[in-house]
């Protein structure tokens, strides 16, 4: 059996805090650890909690955007947000948060959100999506069909030779891609690469897709 995902809850609306930490009990693979109302407790709560998870209200009695890279490094990090804006969820997982839900979602696109998360995936809703895209292929580094295809196998584990073989192509032809893939997105070999899908939600969208 699963041993249940440890939960932070900050938010300082009472009424919300208490009603989603409700919902989380009856869930069988989740536990709430903690639960924070002000936005100064939230770094020393979670600095000294041992957590899977932060459930991180944005817009608290101050906004929270600019603690995000502290946060990240401490416990993975879902922004919790009543705003419809596309362009705070995007900054949000630039920033290092692995997840963006809204508050208008139901608790079971939360607990998908949180299990994505945990097991290591970035969630984001469609929105969030689009705009990401926009922003990448603005700036130059929209892939190909073939590049993302690529990506999606090389970051499951594949060598350069399977990937070959499953695209009827030539090793050649991978290494090719590869090269003009890590020039587009930046990064220096495969590792950087899957960490790279891994953090934007690349992987999460190509494997929807598949």
């Amino acid at each position: 059996m699963r041993t249940p995902l440890r939960l932070i809850i900050a938010d300082d609306h009472a009424l919300f805090r208490q009603g989603l930490k409700s919902l989380l009990l009856v869930q069988s693979d989740t536990e709430v650890v903690a639960e924070i109302e002000s936005a100064d407790d939230v770094r020393p709560i979670v600095s000294d909690t041992d957590s899977d998870v932060l459930l991180l209200d944005l817009q608290m009695d101050r906004w929270m955007m600019e603690d995000i890279p502290q946060l990240s490094r401490l416990t993975n990090v879902i922004v919790l947000t009543a705003s419809e804006s596309a362009e705070n969820g995007v900054k949000a997982l630039r920033l290092g948060a692995k997840g963006v839900v809204q508050k208008r979602f139901a608790i079971e696109t939360l607990m998908m959100a949180v299990r994505s998360v945990a097991d290591g995936m970035v969630w984001m809703p469609p929105t969030v999506q689009t705009e990401f895209a926009r922003q990448e292929s603005s700036s130059g580094k929209e892939l190909t069909p073939r590049e993302s295809e690529i990506v999606r196998y090389v970051t499951s584990g594949l060598r350069n030779i399977e990937v070959a073989e499953r695209l009827s192509i030539t090793e050649s032809t991978v290494k090719t891609h590869l090269n003009n893939i890590f020039q587009k997105l930046g990064v220096r070999d495969r590792l950087e690469l899957t960490h790279y899908a891994i953090k934007t939600g690349m992987v999460a969208v190509l494997d929807r897709n598949r």
